[in-house]
This record gives C-alpha cells, structure tokens and sequence, in this order.
C-alpha cells in the first residue's frame, strides 16, 4: 500500500509562498507585477496511475515551495492548479483544455505516464504552450513534430540502460552473458526500457530465448516465470511499473528459480519493493534518472525541502517533476515573461539551446525534446540499493553474478 496521501478527484490545489494553500477561481493569465503566476497541471490521483501520480504532485509542491522560499519567479508568487484526470486520456485532454482556454494560467507543465502526455502534448502544442513533461520516456512522445515538448529527465526510455549495455559488454566472454529473457508490460514507456536494452543486447550477440508481453494490470505470472525458467537465460530483463514486477519475482521465487543477472525498471526503485518481494534483493538491477545522494548542486536544497514538506525523502517520480519545474523556471527568469502568448515561443526558443543545471544533473535536449544522456544503474548490494554504473559516479562496484534471493 503506498504511503502517498490520496487527494480526491477534480482536486485543485494552490501552493503559496510559505503553505498550500486552496485555489477555487480560474484568475490565473494576468501579467501584473503583484499577481501570481499560476502553472496549470493535470495529474493522475486517482485510478491506475495514482501512486506515481501522487508522488509528481508532491515534487511540484517542493518546486514551488522553493521557488517561493526564494522571491518567486520574476519576483512573483507561484500557484499550482492541479486537477485530477483520473489516469484517463479523454480526461486529461479536457483538463489541459480548460486549465489554458478558461482559465488562463500562465504556464502548464506535464502528467505522469506516456499515456497522459501525448495527448496533453497536443493541446498544448495547439494553444502554443511550452510543455516540460516530468514522466514520459517511450520513443512516441517525440516523433509528432512538436517542437514545445521537452522531457525533464536524463534519457528518453530506450536509452535508460545504455551504462549497463557498455558494462555487459565490456565483460570477458565467459562471463558475458550469452542469452537473456525478456518479460514486458505492453506499455510504452515500460517496453521502451526493457527493449532498449534488449535490442542493444542482441545486436552485440546475446540470443533472446523469451520475450513475453502481458497486459496492464496482469497478475497472474506463473506462466510467465516457467517460460523463463524452462529457458534458463543469463539475464533476465522486466519491463514493469511496480507491482507487475513485485509479481513476477515472486513467481520466479516460487519456482525456486535462480538467474544469474536480473535487470528490471519501475519496481526496484520503489521504496517498498524490498518487503514485497521478502527481502531478496540483492543483485537486482534497475536504471534511474535521480539518485538523491548526487552531487548536483540543487539536489541538497531539493531534498531537504521535501523532506520538510512532506516527511519523507524524494524518489524519481517526486525528483523528475521538481526538475520540470526548474527547466520552466530557468526559461522563465531568462526571457523575463511568463504568460500566454508570444512569450511561450520565447521560451521554448530558449530552451532549445540551453543547458539547464537540475537535481537531475545538466539537461539539454534536441529538436524533438528528447534529452541527450542516459540513467544511472542502481543495484541492491547488502540490502541497499545503491548507484553502480556509471564508474565515475558509482558508490560500490557492481556485484555479478546475482546472489541468491
């Protein structure tokens, strides 16, 4: 059960300069010195994308907590009008819709999953509104010609695992592994991931002898654990969110089944997913755009301030909408304007060629918005889950082969 408070549907909420505060009217859009600058938002708080949703909503309150801590933007307090879409496509159309064309906020930025974004992408895109996006990696987002979108993370989904595709390689040949078994949601950003590294992989050599897709909200992975375990690859990679890959440990637990290098994204990065699966973590692999121990140089403030508003330390979802709110915010100071307008264009012009210093560390992207770097590789050693690659930033070596659950 996730920790996360659950905000009911419609929610609106406001943050002010020293607490949050309600926000009921739809004044947001003028541009006079002493009125806020209201940032229209459309989350998931309910339905099947509640627990990340609700975790991008507290790292949008962190960022504008600090923004306002410091003097606001451009000398103006931020507000946050966050509605919830209810995890529904059609939904999040009509809330971005509304959020711009009636109620006049000055600026919008994303909703968490591929699902929500590439429909609210083109309502934005429609009313000329720069639209930083904290959740959304699958290679979809950025093949519609937007030239507003940019993602406010390290890597676009199939480039997640680039670090652990260099190490595997750079492996001896009698350790490298020679076959690997894939197991994927059929969701964009999940099978993004898991394929990223499962294309690479194979274009170097390595057989895949299992590739299995399972639907949303699947949960019964016993069939799914013996296809792997029949084929007994070196590597198995997941492509999950959280509690499909829970499920498919355990199956493969439960058939007593012990692989020799596991990787899998969204599940091990939850901080729960230790007890979940009954403690045997060790050697499981998982690729993540933040890591709250990194040096960057706002990191420090970002996590301490999280943790004073919301009792608990940032994990990815919280940390990528915070950097959403600092590429925005980064914009927003250098061109001097905030409102609807010729001023988007001014802004998403900026951002195009900049490099803009985040908790994630430095982000720059390309003409599609697509940034330019890749994630780190957590794995779970002595219980702790740990940054291993790359080299230059890891705190322990990575441990290989897997210890046993």
């Amino acid at each position: 059960m996730s920790k996360r408070r659950v905000v009911g549907s419609a929610a609106v909420t406001a943050v002010a300069a020293m607490a949050l505060v309600a926000c009921s009217g739809g004044d947001g859009g003028g541009d006079a010195a002493d009125d806020p600058i209201v940032v229209g938002i459309s989350l998931p708080l309910t339905g099947d994308f509640a627990e990340p949703g609700q975790g991008v909503q507290a790292g949008y309150e962190t960022w504008a907590k600090v923004v306002n801590d410091g003097g606001g933007l451009l000398g103006r307090e931020v507000e946050l009008k966050i509605l919830d879409d209810a995890s529904d496509a059609d939904r999040v159309v009509q809330d971005y819709e509304a959020l711009i064309a009636q109620d006049q906020v000055d600026l919008v930025v994303g909703p968490f999953s591929t699902r929500l974004v590439v429909p609210a992408s083109r309502v934005a895109n429609e009313y000329g509104m720069l639209f930083v996006e904290p959740a959304a990696a699958a290679v979809e987002v950025f093949e519609n010609g937007f030239d507003n979108i940019f993602y406010a993370a390290p890597a676009i989904a199939p480039d997640h695992y680039n670090h652990l595709v260099e190490y595997i390689l750079a492996l001896p040949e009698d350790e490298r592994p020679q076959t690997m078994g894939v197991a994927a949601m059929d969701d964009p950003f999940a099978q993004g991931t898991a394929y990223g590294l499962r294309d690479q992989l194979e274009e170097a050599g390595v057989e895949v002898v299992v590739d299995e897709v399972y639907p949303p909200n699947h949960t019964d992975f016993s069939g799914v654990a013996a296809a792997i375990a029949d084929a007994d690859p070196d590597l198995i990679v997941g492509g999950s969110q959280y509690q499909d890959g829970v499920n498919l440990i355990l199956a493969l637990q439960q058939l007593n089944y012990q692989p020799r290098m596991v990787a899998f994204s969204g599940a091990p990065t939850n901080a729960e997913f230790s007890e979940a699966i009954g403690g045997g973590v060790d050697g499981i692999l998982a690729p993540t755009g933040y890591d709250n121990q990194a040096p960057w140089p706002s990191n420090e403030e970002f996590v301490a301030a999280h943790e004073a508003l919301h009792g608990e330390a940032p994990q990815e979802d919280e940390a990528n909408a915070y950097t959403a709110g600092q590429v925005v915010a980064a914009a927003v100071e250098e061109i001097g304007c905030a409102e609807q307008g010729e001023c988007q264009q001014q802004l998403i012009d900026y951002l195009h060629g900049a490099t803009v210093d985040t908790v994630v560390g430095p982000l720059a992207w390309d003409d599609a918005g697509r940034p330019d770097g890749a994630h780190l590789i957590l794995q779970y050693v002595d219980g702790e889950i740990t940054t291993v690659l790359p080299e230059d930033v890891a705190e322990t070596e990575l441990v290989h082969p897997k210890p046993k659950w």
